[in-house]
């Protein structure tokens, strides 16, 4: 293993794990991308280190300047991270209804904490960010709004996937939460062009229901990061399926993932189903013991019981 003179170093580069228990066909293989294994515990380590170098770089981020950003979690953590790590001031305005243990840790890194009501959302969140850079003379980071994000997930994540399956096969499909579209947008459109023929889908909330570290484009806030075109179809996903298959990754593969972890493994393996062979790619953004507070994992699997909340909905594959 390499010296690296800086956490910096140990951002990406993350394993991929085959998940040997969890395909519901025997000829399709499926490959966990676990993005916990950076040093802030979650993907957006490298969308926001991106974003920082890059603004450094071109004088948009003065030394020492404030750093503002809305985020209903990883973000903010890698953000209060980095950002005291390059001499930043950070703010990070959340929705109340943020985990507590997602503020404990951006207290521990020495980030402000800004809230906004929890029915307002990530969407206010965002406009009182944007207002406070205004009116402060902070800098936005802007993680919905940045072309880094998405060339990020391009340059790094899809090249780190390709290599890694390039004796195995390739990559048939990718499948990833919709969360500000940079991962899906920017690592599908590189697969895609290493192979035409991969299908992209993203594991997208039902209407009205909040998965952690999700959002559903049916709310009505499309991320400008997002690329649409790259979409192939959205797989909808509901709180107990996101939350069951977390729990069953644990219990089957000792991968200890977080709720939009979850909830990709079971569009996944919901995916598995329709195909008759391939590689699928799962990116499990973040870690599970940032969620320790909840009922995760003090719950039986009843994935296959059904639960009197159920959305006719809920599971249905679109194209």
């Amino acid at each position: 293993m390499k010296v690296v003179d800086s956490v910096r170093g140990l951002v990406g580069n993350t394993p991929l794990v085959e998940l040997r228990t969890l395909s519901p066909n025997p000829d399709v293989r499926l490959f966990a991308k676990l993005e916990a294994q950076n040093p802030t515990g979650s993907i957006k380590d490298r969308i926001v280190l991106r974003i920082l170098e890059a603004a450094r770089a071109s004088g948009e981020l003065s030394p020492g300047q404030p750093i503002v950003e809305a985020s209903t979690g990883n973000t903010g953590v890698a953000l209060a991270m980095f950002g005291r790590l390059m001499g930043h001031p950070v703010e990070v305005c959340v929705p109340e209804s943020v985990y507590p243990e997602i503020e404990q840790l951006l207290l521990v890194y020495g980030a402000r904490i800004r809230r906004v009501p929890r029915q307002a959302g990530i969407k206010s969140a965002r406009e009182v960010a944007k207002a406070l850079a205004r009116d402060t003379g902070a800098y936005y980071l802007g993680q919905f709004d940045s072309a880094q994000n998405a060339q990020t997930h391009y340059e790094t994540t899809a090249a780190e996937i390709l290599a890694d399956l390039a004796n195995a096969g390739g990559v048939d499909a990718l499948v990833a939460g919709m969360g500000t579209g940079g991962t899906i947008s920017g690592a599908g459109r590189r697969l895609k062009e290493a192979n035409p023929a991969c299908h992209i889908y993203g594991g997208d909330p039902r209407l009205g229901v909040h998965v952690q570290g999700l959002k559903s484009l049916e709310d009505g806030f499309i991320p400008p990061v997002l690329d649409e075109g790259v979409l192939d179809g959205k797989i909808l996903v509901g709180n107990r399926h996101a939350f069951s298959h977390a729990r069953r990754a644990m219990l089957a593969e000792g991968i200890f993932g977080g709720i939009s972890s979850g909830a990709v493994l079971h569009a996944g393996m919901r995916l598995a189903g329709r195909m008759t062979r391939g590689n699928v790619v799962l990116i499990f953004a973040d870690g599970g013991w940032k969620y320790l507070g909840t009922d995760l994992w003090r719950e039986d699997d009843d994935d296959e019981e059904p639960d009197k909340g159920d959305d006719p909905l809920d599971d249905i594959l679109w194209w």
